[in-house]
């Protein structure tokens, strides 16, 4: 099991963009990314320094990604 990185709300939507997600809006610090093919499917990021391990690991987790997926978009390999 890969250890859950350390990292900035802006990478993490940097790497759920190249995972078919798209920024729907912004209220404050906190960036809702809809799913192109189901919009329905919604994913709340909030833009900090440090995201949390726990609140990465349940953004993974609404994503419908593992750690590795997640792993693997964030050094840049696309899905």
């Amino acid at each position: 099991m890969t250890k859950i990185p350390v990292v900035s709300g802006e990478q993490v939507i940097k790497s759920l963009k190249r995972a078919v997600f798209y920024a729907h809006h912004q209220k404050g610090n906190h960036v809702t990314l809809c799913m192109e093919k189901h919009p329905q499917v919604r994913v709340v990021v909030p833009n900090y320094r440090v995201v949390k391990k726990g609140t990465l690991r349940n953004i993974i987790r609404d994503a419908g990604l593992t750690v590795e997926e997640f792993f693997e978009l964030l050094q840049g390999k696309v899905a």
